[in-house]
């Protein structure tokens, strides 16, 4: 070998081992930016069923289909909610009317109607007393019977009492219903106020409405069925916003916090990249004991997060596994678009 073979084969020895060295520096502290976890979209769905028992008349979705919040799914038979809600407006409006004729007190007729009375009695009153004078004097005189005496004092006490149960009348006419009458009304017209939003609310609970956009998972009754109150008919799944859980080791946790912007990704190569908020991050590890002793024990501590995304294309699905990428070192701030943890 000559001399300056000597001197040239360790000058690219060195060189060749220092650009091996600069590729592995830059390769692994890229490696160190990006934090990727593995995670699959979450199960999230509700049993959804009548406030009110009753039959089913109609069922507007079947399994797999995509309902919005709002949308009709199904309706009880309306005709006993139809007529429970006419009587009770036909009950309010007889409590209102009476309390209306108690607050206007009584007709003018009718007070006339009294003092009419009180004259006829006065009339019957005034004889009365006539006649008992002439029966005083005639018994007196030896001209008439103890009988005849003792009939016209009978008579005038009637009709004096009578005339007083007529006046007492007419003070009440005039007077009009006492504020306790008048109270008691009020209170049964606010009873049946109550029964009648009572009876509109269970008609509008005919109806089975989606609280929030999904997807029929199942249909758990059929046309016809009699089901009570809170009894199952779909199971809805809940698509919005989506939900993808993951779980993250105890070693990388403080690289990653709530209200971090990520990426999700999936096998499916038609479906683009997501963009992804972490919206909650567990307190409690899982997968192993709350008393861990070994080192290499609490190093395998995982603990479960969620990311919130929107999937306006309707591309994934309960279950489907999701790839995360998340930039520790990158603000934390949420995605364009994307709730932030707080909102949820």
């Amino acid at each position: 070998m000559t001399p300056r073979l000597k001197i040239i084969i360790p000058i690219v020895v060195i060189a060749l081992a220092g650009a091996a060295g600069a590729w592995w520096w830059t390769s692994h502290r890229g490696d160190d930016d990006v934090l990727t976890l593995q995670g699959n979209v979450e199960v999230r769905q509700v049993n959804l069923g009548f406030k009110v028992s009753g039959r089913i008349a109609a069922l507007n979705v079947d399994e797999g289909a995509r309902v919005e919040a709002g949308d009709k799914l199904a309706s009880l038979d309306a005709v006993y909610f139809e007529d429970n809600l006419r009587q009770m407006r036909a009950q309010r409006d007889q409590a209102a009317a009476n309390l209306a004729k108690m607050i206007a007190g009584n007709r003018p007729q009718e007070i006339a109607q009294a003092e009419a009375l009180v004259s006829e009695r006065e009339a019957a009153s005034a004889n009365a007393k006539v006649s008992l004078d002439r029966a005083t004097q005639l018994l007196k005189s030896a001209a008439g019977t103890q009988k005849t005496y003792d009939d016209a004092a009978a008579l005038n006490r009637q009709t004096t009492a009578q005339l007083a149960s007529a006046n007492e009348a007419l003070r009440l006419m005039k007077a009009g219903f006492r504020e306790e009458d008048i109270d008691l009304a009020r209170a049964q017209l606010a009873d049946k106020d109550a029964a009648l939003r009572i009876a509109e609310r269970q008609r509008i609970d005919a109806d089975l409405l989606a609280p929030t956009a999904g997807v029929v998972l199942s249909r758990v009754r059929e046309l016809g069925a009699i089901v009570n109150a809170g009894e199952t008919v779909f199971v809805l799944s809940l698509t919005t916003p989506v939900w993808v859980r993951s779980y993250v080791s105890e070693q990388e946790l403080g690289r990653i916090k709530p209200g971090m912007a990520v990426e999700l990704h999936s096998d499916t190569t038609q479906i683009k990249p997501l963009k992804g908020t972490v919206g909650f991050i567990s307190t409690t590890a899982e997968f192993t004991p709350k008393t861990v002793e070994t080192r290499e024990l609490r190093t395998a501590l995982v603990y479960r997060i969620r990311v919130v995304t929107d999937d306006p294309d309707n591309v994934l699905r309960q279950g489907m596994p999701m790839t995360i990428i998340a930039h520790p070192d990158a603000a934390t701030k949420p995605a364009a678009g994307i709730p932030s943890a707080e909102a949820k």
